[in-house]
């Protein structure tokens, strides 16, 4: 992008990297892949994303997104969200004689994988994260018997485990690096053999952006954060803006929800996205705040990302197919 001239020295701060991760990406290329093969409608079980855009343009290309897997109707394509799923939603589906193509994105799927090692290992695992989060109920339904949930620091006192010294720790995988941090020593603390995964489970894309929003911080009168409310990731950069030292930070869906008000005695506003979000909606702010005298863009460069996730392999069969043949099965079996 190239910088303007200042007016009024006014700027704007725009975080790199922003916007779509890999998972995302992975997810909603997914969703436009099974329409164009397959034909509408192809059903997804929650919001692919959490992002109102992308569910919005999605839904007008065909897509029926549902809450319950039973909503599904026999013999139909559904597709399990970038979340992920518990194991028993698989089988509801295979009860449902449906289709399924599964975009839970891979670093999910990791945990998912540790949760079920641990527990087959009869570990306690402590699962950091937020209570009724999409993420949260998949991970769980891998080892319900073994997972308790920690919703942040404040819950740690009231941890009980079985054994002190077979206990790991996993989290979800879109929360704020430094509050996981935070709880993870208070949990060591009451637990000092605790033992760490194998590797971070905060994806790469949250921590790239919470550390582009946190050197805005330092600069920025206000940070605007372009994501939905229902987003954890773009709800923690939020979070991560103010703590970082910005005056103040909006989240905001649309350009069109920024208040003219936030911007008195403001000279820069920060400028970043959830990992859910198209950069269609970051190029409206910034045409509001251009519009506003806002012209002067400034680059906030984090890191770099090159990662990228092939496709979901059911995309490579004919799941029409396959689903009419589960309905013709069971009808058979009804008929004998």
């Amino acid at each position: 992008m190239v910088a303007m001239t200042a007016s009024l020295g006014r700027r704007v701060l725009l975080a790199a990297p922003r916007g779509y991760c890999a998972g995302v990406d992975r997810a909603v290329i997914a969703v436009e892949k099974a329409l164009e093969q397959y034909g509408a409608p192809i059903y997804v079980r929650h919001e692919i994303v959490h992002n109102k855009y992308v569910v919005q343009t999605l839904e007008k290309k065909g897509a029926i997104f549902v809450e319950r897997t039973a909503e599904v109707p026999e013999g139909s394509i559904v597709m399990f969200s970038a979340h992920g799923v518990a194991p028993a939603v698989h089988d509801e589906a295979a009860r449902g004689k449906l289709a399924t193509i599964d975009a839970t994105c891979p670093l999910v799927t990791k945990v998912h994988k540790e949760a079920v090692r641990f527990a087959n290992e009869d570990f306690d695992i402590l699962l950091i994260g937020h209570e009724g989060h999409e993420e949260v109920i998949g991970t769980s339904g891998e080892a319900p018997d073994h997972i308790t949930l920690v919703d942040g620091p404040s819950d740690v006192a009231k941890v009980e485990v079985r054994d002190p010294s077979k206990v790991v720790w996993l989290s979800q995988t879109t929360l704020s690096v430094d509050e996981t941090m935070e709880t993870v020593d208070a949990l060591k603390v009451k637990f000092p053999q605790l033992i760490s995964p194998p590797s971070d489970d905060i994806c790469y894309a949250t921590q790239n952006r919470q550390l582009a929003v946190k050197q805005m911080g330092e600069e920025a009168d206000l940070v605007i954060v372009v994501g939905s409310k229902n987003s954890s990731n773009s709800v923690r950069l939020v979070e991560v803006a103010k703590l970082a030292g910005a005056r103040d930070a909006h989240l905001v869906d649309f350009a069109d929800e920024i208040e003219e008000r936030w911007l008195d005695g403001v000279t820069t506003v920060g400028v970043t996205s959830g990992a859910s979000v198209p950069e269609v909606l970051v190029e409206q702010v910034l045409e509001w705040l251009s519009g506003r005298g806002f012209e002067d863009v400034e680059i906030v460069k984090a890191a770099e990302e090159s990662i990228t996730f092939s496709l979901p392999k059911e995309l490579r069969r004919d799941l029409r197919a396959e689903a009419a043949a589960l309905v013709a099965e069971r009808t058979g079996s009804s008929e004998k």
